[in-house]
């Protein structure tokens, strides 16, 4: 994202070419789309230039998922499916039985037999960047692989505008990670930028954007980083002890922040 222009580029679901972060590049400055997904995504990038197609696939991906196949599948990232506990095929639990259920029993139903995998310290691999130049001009990047064993077709948050990450040049910059999933429902990026908008320090800001998040899913694992225009930083983050670091023209060598949840 440009923080400039606002311009945004993003793919997602996409296969067969490697660098994502590239492709999302070629979409913001080569057309008038903010995001391209699936089959399409990758044929766009390889026509743009990019290598492939590419096998993705590694032994130690190729491990992974056998060991996961012998484990029946599990974590699958499924819930109210019958049967819970298998490689499928699934079929949705049928919790309307009674004519009596409102809306909030509901809730409960689908909050207590929830069977979702909470996203761990080693099943995602995000890397969020913002960055001001020399002018001033402020952008930011995103790129993951996702989450482990998810459901194919699963979209996250890194290519969501405003979730993992966003930026406004008179303003500032925020990234994220964490449970995409549960993040992308609060725009947690979007939030903190305008947050800095009205007089929030980057602190501030961040924490309150993660804290509005655990209010309602308080077992969710994430973090941000916000940044000012002035170059002003701070991280905020739930569930974790996150890490993120920082250089500028004027230090030797990164410095890494620790943020305690």
């Amino acid at each position: 994202m440009d923080g400039l222009t606002m311009e945004v580029g993003a793919v997602a679901a996409m296969r067969y070419v490697t660098d994502g972060i590239k492709a999302a590049k070629l979409v913001m400055r080569h057309t008038e789309h903010t995001l391209l997904v699936g089959e399409k995504a990758s044929e766009f990038a390889i026509s743009m230039g990019l290598p492939g197609p590419t096998n993705l696939s590694s032994p130690e991906s190729m491990e992974t998922w056998t060991k996961w196949k012998d484990g029946r599948c599990q974590p699958n990232f499924r819930k109210n499916v019958s049967p819970a506990n298998s490689c499928g095929p699934y079929s949705p639990t049928h919790y309307l039985q009674h004519p009596g259920e409102t809306c909030s029993s509901i809730g409960h139903i689908l909050t207590s037999n929830s069977g979702l995998p909470r996203v761990g310290l080693h099943s995602h691999d995000t890397i969020s960047m913002a960055v001001i130049d020399r002018m001033g001009h402020i952008a930011v990047g995103t790129s993951t692989n996702g989450a482990t064993f998810k459901i194919p077709g699963r979209v996250g948050d890194g290519p969501i505008v405003g979730s993992s990450a966003y930026a406004v040049e008179e303003v500032g910059a925020c990234c994220a990670t964490g449970d995409g999933d549960i993040m992308m429902r609060f725009l947690p990026c979007y939030q903190v930028v305008e947050s800095m908008r009205l007089g929030m320090d980057p602190k501030l800001a961040a924490n309150d954007a993660i804290a509005r998040i655990a209010k309602k899913f308080p077992d969710f694992l994430g973090a941000v980083v916000a940044l000012n225009k002035k170059g002003e930083h701070a991280g905020a983050c739930h569930g974790w002890t996150f890490k993120y670091s920082v250089r500028s023209p004027a230090m030797k060598d990164v410095e890494v922040f620790t943020v305690l949840p």
